[in-house]
């Protein structure tokens, strides 16, 4: 049974304190699963950045000096915090993003468990000695935090991708000046307001809303930021590195992908179709690792496009806090747009139909979970994300033939693969250009793990000891303990 929840009420966190914004501009935050008003969002005005840019600054005076094991065992508090409220964020999560209420709760805890995780980092950010070339110097490296960082998270995963960029930033040492999503504010707020009740001083994160051309370009140029870290469309991200990069700021991106998932004769079909469908289906496909070109071996392509297919239809859409429903709505009204307008161009270049294909009712933002064959490689489908529900599927002969249409496209975040041979495994692991690779399960995203992706899918990592370098500066020191002789 779908069960009511109370919105909060929205603020901006700014030097310690919850706000509004000072010029008093805000916009309506929707329910996706019925399209109506169930809160308001403040924008941040110029003044209000200001504020929060002096407020870092101080903040990294004081966090730079703090610990490592001092930030550590505040982190794993925050880390706690979350773990004990995931109930109540996860219907949060529900109500503003869409997805069914069990994802958001795994969110949630994940959220805990990479804090947890970066808290641990934190004691681990070890310099070292380099023998010299005389016994009177004495040559060290050492790491020091970058300094204040803007972040800029997406609304698809409203806790686990603003979580990656706040813990490894305050891990290292660094404020961060969150620029939070307009369409999923509570649960980023939610998150933010663990690290406060965990004692984080005024100043270390700072959580803002906007216009974000505005909120991105201010503070992307301002000399006190010193580090940017950005989730989100290619487009925007190529936008935004060119402007960090006129300004030589440090830049993390992890954009767009549109990730093949080769299934090969010898693999478990009834399997691999039961563990792509499930990945693809998540979040109603708008996860930008989600398996999105399906490219199978032709032995067994009706094989797989029958159990596909099957478990597309078999899916319970609907509120997200039903517990029925297994696939929420889409986020936005755009999304739906976006959907017919990728199923209408695959069918007017001969492309298929298995199943789905429309809208659900008029109501909220729902669209069938939808499978395509037939599909030719100029189709819209086939070249641009699609970040939602669709899934083309394609055949191939030979080895070759997959790894290059596997490699076709600009992006290379992530990539899947489904076979029982040690020969092929080997040449798809070296062969496929992606960021990750997952084979025979789904891996991906662990805290531990490294998460990021090459060509026009970004650079750099949000997780594993590689997202932690990105905030951190490395100093060598030379110096001489005696008097030469």
């Amino acid at each position: 049974m779908k069960q009511e929840q109370t919105y909060p009420d929205i603020k901006m966190f700014i030097d310690g304190t919850w706000c509004d914004g000072s010029r008093g501009k805000s916009e309506a935050v929707l329910n996706p699963a019925t399209g109506l008003a169930i809160g308001n969002v403040p924008h941040a005005s110029v003044e209000d950045l200001d504020r929060a840019l002096d407020s870092a600054w101080r903040g990294f005076g004081a966090w730079r000096k703090t610990s490592a094991f001092d930030r550590y065992k505040l982190m794993r508090m925050a880390g706690e915090k979350l773990r004990e409220r995931a109930g109540e964020i996860a219907r949060i999560l529900t109500l503003e993003q869409g997805k069914p209420l069990a994802e958001a709760k795994l969110e949630v805890l994940l959220g805990a468990d990479i804090i947890d995780w970066f808290a641990e980092e934190a004691r681990r950010s070890y310099g070292r000695v380099i023998p010299s070339r005389s016994g009177a110097v004495q040559q060290i490296v050492i790491k020091e935090p970058v300094g204040p960082v803007a972040a800029f998270t997406p609304w698809n995963f409203p806790i686990n991708q603003a979580v990656r960029k706040i813990s490894a930033a305050i891990a290292a040492g660094c404020p961060v000046i969150l620029k939070g999503p307009e369409e999923t504010p509570a649960s980023c707020a939610a998150l933010v307001q663990a690290y406060a009740d965990a004692g984080l001083p005024p100043g270390v994160l700072n959580l803002v809303f906007g216009v974000p051309a505005e909120v991105s370009s201010y503070l992307i140029a301002h000399p006190l930021i010193r580090k940017i870290s950005f989730t989100g469309s290619t487009q925007v991200g190529k936008q935004l590195a060119a402007l960090a990069g006129s300004h030589m700021k440090r830049v993390t991106m992890e954009l767009g992908g549109h990730a093949p998932a080769l299934v090969f004769g010898d693999a478990d079909v009834k399997e691999s179709a039961r563990l792509l469908s499930a990945a693809k289906f998540r979040n109603a496909g708008q996860v930008c690792v989600s398996p999105t070109r399906f490219i199978v071996h032709k032995s067994v392509y009706e094989e797989f496009v029958d159990h596909f297919t099957s478990a597309a239809k078999n899916l319970v859409v609907g509120d997200g806090l039903d517990a029925a429903s297994q696939m929420g709505p889409l986020a936005n009204h755009r999304r739906i747009e976006a959907m017919e307008a990728f199923v209408a161009d695959a069918i007017s270049r001969g492309g298929r139909v298995r199943t789905g294909g429309k809208r659900i009712g008029n109501e909220g933002f729902f669209f069938e979970p939808t499978v395509l064959t037939d599909v030719p490689l100029n189709a819209r489908i086939m070249n641009e994300e699609p970040f939602g529900p669709i899934a083309p599927i394609s055949a191939f002969s030979d080895l070759d033939e997959a790894i290059a249409e596997a490699n076709r496209l600009p992006f290379g975040l992530a990539a899947y693969a489904y076979t029982k041979s040690a020969s092929v495994i080997g040449a798809i692991s070296t062969g496929t250009e992606s960021g990750m690779m997952s084979v025979n399960h789904h891996g991906l995203a662990l805290p531990e793990t490294p998460f990021g992706g090459i060509k026009d899918s970004g650079y750099g990592s949000e997780g594993g000891v590689e997202a932690m370098e990105a905030y951190l500066n490395t100093k060598f020191i030379t110096q001489m303990n005696s008097s030469p002789t």
